[in-house]
This record gives structure tokens, C-alpha cells and sequence, in this order.
């Protein structure tokens, strides 16, 4: 009975994972601080340069796709090299937060 037990745990467990399967989403990187509104400064800092700032000080990158906020962890280099960039991002979501796996520009 207990091996039947521990196989049906088993087989629930790998079911979950291949449930959270990767998507791919186009949307514009920006950060978690200011969402998808980057409030012009008096320095007028371009929206990369405000994506930059949050996240250098410690804002998490994210993911606008049609005005809702994903929060975004992983490829930390890829997200900084797209910041403010509208890309084509492949990874896990889970609530409002995607495990990133793979970041490009879109070709069209």
C-alpha cells in the first residue's frame, strides 16, 4: 500500500510541473516602482534611464503587457540590455510574477 501511496504523490507532482508551462508574452520592460508611468523628472530622464535607477536601487525589473504589471525574475543582463524596450519574453508565470527564460526583440 505504501508504494502505491508514494506513486500517486509521484505522478501528482510531475503533473503540477508540466502544468507550469513556459509562455511568451510582448510587452515593454520597465520596472516594479513605477509600472508602466515613468513620472518625467526635472532632469528629464529618459525611461531607460528611470528603469535603470529603480532597479539599481533595488526595484525588480517587470513586464507592462497591456497596462498589467508581471513582475519578473531571472536574466537579470537581458532585462537590463532591454530596459524600456517593447520584447518578445518567453518564461514561467506564476501569479503576477514570470521566471524569465528567454528575452528578444520582436522581429516585426
Amino acid at each position: 500500500m505504501k508504494p502505491l501511496f508514494i506513486a500517486g504523490a509521484l505522478a501528482l507532482s510531475v503533473s503540477n510541473v508540466a502544468m507550469a508551462a513556459e509562455q511568451t508574452w510582448r510587452g515593454k520592460i520597465s520596472d516594479k516602482a513605477c509600472g508602466g508611468e515613468h513620472k518625467v523628472t526635472s532632469d528629464k530622464m529618459s525611461d531607460r534611464d528611470c528603469i535603470s535607477a529603480c532597479t539599481n536601487g533595488g526595484a525588480a525589473y517587470a513586464l507592462i503587457v497591456n497596462g498589467k504589471v508581471y513582475q519578473l525574475t531571472g536574466h537579470d543582463s537581458d532585462l537590463k540590455m532591454h530596459a524600456g524596450h517593447t520584447v518578445n519574453l518567453t518564461g514561467e508565470l506564476k501569479g503576477d510574477a514570470i521566471r524569465v527564460s528567454k528575452v528578444e526583440m520582436p522581429t516585426s
